[in-house]
């Protein structure tokens, strides 16, 4: 069994956790741990996600208290392939990028980098200053994803949730789990 860990930060765009949650159900080998922070429930409420907080968790396979900086996942015996961490906001990653590791999801991002497992962070913000561009290049230097959410239009999307599907699933592939919403990129452009 796979383990993988998903961060729910509060940034703008919590249907990409969600998504991820979601489309994660299709693997029968992979186990999901999920922390969400309050700033995340509030947002996913906020944005229309049509799932209350008990919905949301109910997604994955373990949740975690976003304060819990002494759960499993903290640990680096915690046996896992990484974290993906989406929606990203600029202050979880500060904390990352700083090893300010002052709540779980941090905590449990900075374990993945110390063991050098994969860690993907799909950072919400725009537009970027100076300040947010060097964490992006510090979390980077230290071994981490950089991987905004930004939509695929080679792909012809017809909806929103089209274009979600296919940055999260993208998202996956850094993991090696290939789900088969994902559209490629092929020679006549739109197979």
């Amino acid at each position: 069994m796979r383990r993988l860990i998903i961060g729910i930060s509060g940034a703008s765009g919590a249907i990409y956790g969600l998504r991820a949650l979601e489309m994660l159900r299709d693997f029968d080998d992979v186990e999901t741990h999920l922390v969400i922070s309050p700033a995340a429930i509030r947002t996913a409420l906020a944005e229309g996600t049509g799932k209350t907080a008990d919905e949301i968790r109910g997604l994955a396979d373990r949740v975690y208290s976003h304060g819990d900086i002494g759960a499993s996942i903290a640990s680096g015996s915690f046996q896992c392939d990484g974290m993906l961490v989406a929606p990203c906001s600029i202050k979880t990653l500060s904390g990352i990028a700083h090893c300010y590791a002052d709540d779980l999801i941090v905590r449990a991002a900075d374990v993945c980098l110390k063991e050098r497992r994969r860690l993907v962070l799909m950072v919400r913000e725009t537009p970027l200053h100076a300040g947010h561009i060097a964490l992006m290049d510090q979390a980077t230097r230290s071994g981490a994803v950089i991987m905004p959410p930004v939509p695929s239009f080679y792909t012809l999307p017809k909806s929103i949730a089209e274009m979600v599907d296919q940055t999260v699933g993208r998202a996956l592939d850094q993991f090696g789990l290939h789900h088969p919403k994902v559209r490629r990129w092929t020679e006549d452009h739109n197979d």
